[in-house]
């Protein structure tokens, strides 16, 4: 199947008609708390960053709290999320930079969160689209999976996917879309054994029943 800019356009709207209202599913209260939701998310999964920042937050809910905690009691309390070492190290440096930098208030651009340890495109780009209501496509393993499977976008690489991404969707349905392509990843275009012959896509994917 050759997938034309029409083809690409019925993708996009099968994908806003069946996932219509989706949510992120990290849960958080404002943009501080998304920002290290996000950076605790990488190689976890939602619910178990749901369950550690729940416990962390109660403890320490701004920067200022979790610089105050100090690195040893940060990674037991992230310990669950696994990279925990790692992870606690980017937190508590960008939770420093927040309050020596930013008045603990996290900076609405997105080349200032770039800058922030453990942040990339990815984070920058949920935090700018979720927190901020600014268009934006991060793209996780999730997305770059679908994107490249339907050749919505294809490439080998998060950068091009979003960028093509960019290009095959309308600007204003960016931030949607991204929620649509991660739930559509999570419950039917699976890693492992997609679910196509369930999928509201197949009659326009070129994966559709040979998807590795």
């Amino acid at each position: 199947m050759r997938v034309t800019k029409k083809i690409k356009e019925e993708q996009i709207r099968i994908l806003e008609q069946t996932y219509l209202g989706a949510k992120p599913a990290l849960k958080f209260r404002n943009p501080f708390d998304l920002l290290i939701a996000v950076i605790l998310s990488a190689q976890c999964t939602d619910k178990r960053v749901n369950v550690t920042t729940a416990r962390l937050f109660a403890k320490a809910p701004t920067p200022a709290a979790i610089v105050a905690l100090g690195l040893p009691q940060l990674e037991e309390e992230i310990r669950d999320c696994g990279l925990f070492r790692n992870k606690a190290k980017n937190i508590m440096a960008t939770c420093v930079t927040l309050c020596e930098q930013y008045g603990g208030e996290v900076p609405e651009d997105y080349d200032a969160l770039l800058k922030f340890p453990g942040v990339g495109r990815k984070t920058a780009n949920v935090v700018t689209s979720i927190a901020f209501h600014r268009p934006a496509i991060a793209v996780d393993t999730h997305v770059f999976r679908v994107a490249n499977r339907l050749h919505l976008a294809v490439g080998e690489t998060p950068l091009a996917v979003e960028r093509g991404l960019q290009r095959a969707i309308p600007k204003e349905k960016w931030s949607d879309a991204h929620h649509w392509l991660i739930w559509h990843g999570r419950r039917v275009c699976k890693a492992r054994r997609p679910l196509c012959e369930a999928c509201p896509l197949a009659p326009v994917c070129p994966s559709a029943g040979h998807a590795e």
